[in-house]
């Protein structure tokens, strides 16, 4: 994304603006479907669990998570991150829709089926955000969409925190309208609205998605 600079600015004084279309895909990818599975199994809760002391040998309902294999995905953007968000939901043997304005070859190739955004939030068990930010995609996810969906699915944000409305996201999380959340953006970044530090059901982590060694190598 280039939405951190000013393109007119840089326009008027005659410098030329680039990105690396390609270089974060997988990494990006990567840290959308670990922050799934952290949510899913509770692992990040599961950790400090363990590290206050607190595990006493198994129990056959401690910390029951949701399973993400066969389940249903819901891509919200298809294109090269979402594409390989779709491969990897395809590893799991999950049910694929996917969002665009356009049909995807790759992710049709995969069984993914093109659908609208409303029935994708109300059939997905997982949604993940990887649509670019523009004028289109502000609040795209809001009161509306986050009412629909299901009250075990779970919400994963690895593109742009303006994208959700997050008071909207805030609320149903808190009344356990869906069953959590993993967000890597925010809307006022660095600043993270506390309501956040205050849930269990959501894992946080700080615009981590193109972190990689080798993504910034390349």
């Amino acid at each position: 994304g280039y939405n951190n600079v000013d393109i007119e600015a840089a326009t008027r004084k005659g410098i030329a603006v680039t990105n690396t279309p390609g270089v974060l895909t997988d990494a990006t990818a990567d840290l959308a479907f670990g922050l799934l599975l952290s949510v899913a199994r509770r692992i990040a809760e599961g950790d400090r669990f363990v590290r206050m002391r607190k595990f006493k040998g198994w129990a056959p309902m401690l910390m029951l998570g949701h399973e993400v294999s066969g389940k249903s995905i819901g891509i919200v953007g298809a294109g090269r991150i979402g594409t390989a968000v779709a491969a990897r939901a395809k590893g799991f043997g999950m049910k694929i829709l996917y969002n665009s304005h356009r049909h995807n070859n790759e992710i049709d190739a995969m069984g993914g089926k093109l659908t609208r955004l409303d029935r994708l939030v109300m059939e997905s068990d997982y949604v993940s955000l990887n649509v670019p930010l523009n004028a289109e995609t502000v609040g795209l996810i809001g009161k509306k969409e986050l009412g629909m969906m299901k009250p075990n699915s779970i919400l994963v944000n690895t593109a742009r925190g303006e994208i959700v409305d997050e008071g909207a996201l805030i609320s149903v999380l808190k009344r356990r309208k869906i069953a959590g959340a993993g967000l890597d953006v925010y809307l006022n970044e660095p600043k993270i609205n506390p309501e956040f530090y205050k849930l269990k059901n959501v894992v946080l982590t700080p615009h981590l998605g193109s972190s990689t060694l080798e993504t910034r190598a390349k």
